[in-house]
């Protein structure tokens, strides 16, 4: 991993940050500066070349040992009281980072300049070999037929033959095959293209593999080989104007194998003839962008990992071929099988080490113990593999995908808990156009385009949770180990590591004797069990902390030496207790989540000044003279305030504190309502939840209106325990940009029994996409394709009293989903009604219905 200088930039643009409060530079210093400036320079060398691997070590520890200089000067005078320090940093330790960097810079230069010959010719030879390992892949048993292999993949052949003989269109092509290393792409084109319908479909067929570090002249030599039969030795550019010559006027299919950047396709796709004969181009990729980019108009097929049906299928063929497989292994088999998560690669590498192993219950069970562990254990191929797209990635991108190495196996974690832990951590870059959070959900969706990461859980469309398959976790905690990135968890290898995991308390205890272990740790965190006493000992050591993730355990009380760790930027806590006065210690901080807690003192939260994203049990909120508001300008989300009972209490002080919020959760439930909270300034904000608004007479004493003034840009909106009566749910049609309405247990009649939602025709929803009703009394609701014109979802739930979805509903041209739980039998008879009708019509709309759930109309309520 050439290393990430990010973290230590961050460090120096926070210092030298002429707006920031906290320090006052010393401008006759220019040290600082200096330290700034050769950091991002050595940091824009390593982005333009990844090929340092030589100066990681070299890197790493300069680059910790500036971080560690700076964050104890400034953790030191935090401890020490002072309001404002004057930043006169100046010591000889500095100085010696400052000539460090001069000369890494230099040897950076000097590699870039010789181009590192040897290594580039090391790692062109292991690409080689890991060639001809992928190729052999499907056929890595000896003792089995070729076709018993191939498991899975009959559906996928199917499709993909479709697409090469079986349609009419006569325009050129591209067929991207995608999906993560390991996964079968390279068998499922080779079976592809010796498919005997293939072969007499196409006058020409060419393949060539492409590699990281491709070669342009030996690709051109290896098409034309298949072409012609025959070896050309030509020059590059005659070699180019050959193979448009030779297929030009032809029907031909080219397999373009293993592609891994876009540039190599600008350089060669001119030299395909578009012919207008049904020619076709097939490439396979690990990068859902380069797929993309070659033709954004065609389908990318996505490469599914296999079952646990096919994996097992597939392992039984590689052990025993034709053989059955003895009553007394199948069930530690099946486990096996499934322990591989459906990736090819490893069944094959775990396959073949079985077929070499005594046929013994105790052998097997051995290595069902630890699967993952046999298989990286058996065979270095599979680490080779996968360590490819390791290495192919941008050098931004490296910490943020070790950091899944992190995680348990099959750990499901949130998009944004992963992104405001990688902006805790410094790794993502200041971008003055857009806000950090937006730049590392660009970097997060890059890690799932390259098939690194998986969504999990999708929510309104977009992707909510992600996890890692165990194999590119093995990875990921094999090069955390190697480039010292975190310690544990597991097995703890080496003193004062930047990152510390613990999986169980236990793990703790190992390392809780030495106060000096953790003195230098940034980041601890916690996972996987639920409640522990708070640690001490080593922790307590740990005063430059800037993440402490405790998001998985419950304590029974707020340890006030959490205090002591001024460096914090992230911090998560859980419990049923109080948080003390003193949270404002914690200057830094960026992410404070405390579920289930309440505040001494919640006035204190705003003297964070840098605080992006609040996340706590509902802040009370007092009067102004007592909040003593300030302005939090990086303030992005929070969750959730309490508007109190006091009529006099006025929100007036608590919004004008959050100009630039994007994302806000309000419980009104407690205030006399006879005024409405003025949210129309508030023009970033784009997520709102609101709970128990309600209707009241209009100000001017004409009219009713709602207890919420909606700001104009809300594209999601979650309302929940709100009556919306005498129409006034209409106000929610003004809303142009709403994309996603939720609407839980309200009322539109203010009385719960046989309400109906009526909606005429100059009621529109004119960016609805998402529409989802949970635990709603109305008995009619009268809607068509006129009120909800761009629906493409529509879920409800526990409406037990509906009687029927309105038909109009199913003529939206858009709608692709009516999902229906806890409902009644004729409003599920309605539905399918609706999707009957949509498929006489030829529209593909899916029903998808809980059938345990269906209820008469007399059933009862219930909650989601």
């Amino acid at each position: 991993m050439a290393y990430n200088l990010q973290p230590l930039i961050t460090i120096l643009e926070g210092i030298l940050d002429p707006h920031q409060p906290r320090w006052i530079v010393d401008e006759n210093n220019p040290q600082l500066q200096s330290l700034f400036d050769k950091a991002t320079s050595l940091q824009n060398l390593l982005h333009s070349n990844s090929s340092f691997t030589k100066l990681d070590t070299q890197i790493r520890e300069v680059t910790h040992q500036a971080e560690d200089i700076l964050e104890s000067h400034m953790v030191h005078h935090m401890l020490s009281g002072s309001d404002c320090v004057r930043f006169t940093l100046s010591t000889p330790d500095l100085q010696q980072v400052t000539r460090h960097l001069d000369s890494l810079m230099e040897q950076a230069e000097k590699l870039l300049e010789m181009g590192d010959e040897k290594m580039l010719r090391d790692l062109d030879s292991s690409m080689e070999q890991l060639k001809l390992v992928d190729k052999k892949m499907p056929s890595s048993s000896s003792s089995i037929s070729k076709s018993a292999v191939l498991v899975g993949i009959d559906e996928d052949l199917m499709q993909l033959k479709d697409r090469l003989i079986g349609q009419q269109q006569k325009k050129l092509e591209i067929v991207p095959i995608v999906g993560m290393g390991g996964i079968g792409k390279t068998t499922l084109a080779q079976k592809l293209y010796e498919d005997p319908l293939t072969v007499d479909h196409f006058a020409y067929r060419a393949w060539a593999t492409i590699s990281q570090d491709y070669n342009t002249r030996q690709i051109l030599k290896s098409l034309l080989r298949c072409i012609t039969g025959k070896e050309c030795d030509n020059h590059i550019d005659e070699l180019k104007v050959m193979l448009h010559q030779n297929l030009f006027g032809s029907k031909y299919l080219i397999v373009l194998d293993d592609i891994w950047s876009t540039r190599f396709w600008d350089e060669i796709k001119i030299y395909f003839p578009g012919n207008n004969n049904g020619s076709r181009i097939v490439i396979t990729t690990r990068e859902s962008d380069v797929g993309n980019y070659a033709d954004s108009s065609s389908l990318q097929h996505q490469v599914q990992l296999l079952s646990e049906y096919e994996s097992w299928n597939l392992l039984h063929q590689l052990v025993f071929g034709e053989e059955e497989c003895p009553l007394v292994l199948q069930e530690i088999g099946r486990k096996i099988a499934k322990d591989c998560a459906g990736l090819p690669l490893a069944i094959s590498v775990i396959g073949g080490l079985l077929s070499k192993m005594e046929r013994s219950e105790d052998v097997w069970r051995k290595i069902g113990d630890n699967v993952i562990a046999a298989i990286s254990g058996s065979d270095e191929r599979c680490y080779s593999i996968l360590s490819l797209s390791y290495n192919h990635l941008p050098n931004h991108l490296k910490p943020c995908f070790l950091y899944m190495g992190a995680l348990p196996e099959d750990y499901e974690i949130s998009g944004s808990r992963l992104v405001q832990l990688w902006v805790a951590e410094g790794f993502v870059k200041l971008n003055r156009e857009r806000c950090l959070e937006e730049e590392a959900e660009d970097w997060l969706k890059s890690l799932v385009d390259r098939n690194l990461f998986m969504v999990r859980l999708y929510q309104y469309g977009q992707p909510k949770s992600y996890s890692m398959h165990d194999m590119l976790r093995d990875l990921c905690i094999r090069k955390c180990d190697e480039d010292k990135f975190m310690n544990g968890p597991n097995k703890f290898t080496f003193s004062n590591p930047r990152r510390m995991i613990f999986h169980t308390s236990d793990e703790m205890e190992d390392v809780n004797d030495s106060t000096e272990s953790m003195s230098l740790t940034r980041s601890v965190i916690y996972i996987g069990f639920r409640r522990a006493k708070f640690p001490s000992g080593a922790l307590c050591a740990a005063r430059l902390l800037r993440v402490l993730d405790l998001t998985d355990t419950s304590f029974d009380s707020f340890s006030t030496k959490i205090f002591e760790f001024v460096n914090l930027r992230f911090l998560c806590v859980h419990g049923r207790f109080s948080i003390p006065r003193g949270i404002s210690r914690l200057w830094n901080l960026q992410t404070l989540i405390a579920r289930y807690c309440k505040f001494d003192e919640p006035a204190e939260l705003w003297k964070l000044s840098e605080l992006r994203h609040l996340e706590v049990d509902g802040i009370e909120l007092l009067k102004d003279e007592a909040m003593k508001y300030s302005v939090l300008k990086k303030l992005q989300s929070i969750a959730s305030v309490k508007v109190r009972k006091d009529e006099a209490t006025s929100l007036d002080g608590f919004l004008k504190s959050v100009p630039n919020i994007k994302q806000l959760v309000i419980d009104d439930s407690l205030r006399t309502r006879s005024t409405a909270i003025d949210l129309s300034h508030l023009h970033k904000l784009e997520i709102l939840d609101f709970g128990c608004m309600r209707t009241i007479s209009s100000p001017n004493g004409f009219g009713h209106c709602l207890t919420v003034i909606f700001p104009c840009n809300i594209r999601k909106l979650y309302l929940y325990d709100c009556e919306m009566f005498l129409g006034e749910w209409r106000t929610l049609c003004a809303l142009h940009k709403l994309e996603v309405l939720k609407i839980h247990n309200c009322s539109f009649n203010g009385t719960r029994y046989h309400e109906g939602w009526e909606l005429a025709d100059n009621d529109v929803f004119p960016s609805l996409q998402f529409l989802h009703l949970v635990t709603l009394w109305i008995e009619r609701w009268k809607a068509d394709e006129t009120n909800f014109p761009r629906l493409r979802h529509l879920r409800v739930y526990d409406c037990y009293y509906l009687e029927e979805i309105p038909s109009g509903i199913g003529e939206i041209p858009t709608l692709q989903l009516i999902e229906l739980e806890k409902c009644s039998e004729s409003a599920v008879a309605s539905a399918e009604r609706i999707v009957e009708e949509q498929s006489e019509n030829e529209n593909d709309l899916k029903l998808r219905i809980d059938s345990r759930d269906h209820t008469s109309k007399s059933g009862g309520g219930g909650g989601e």
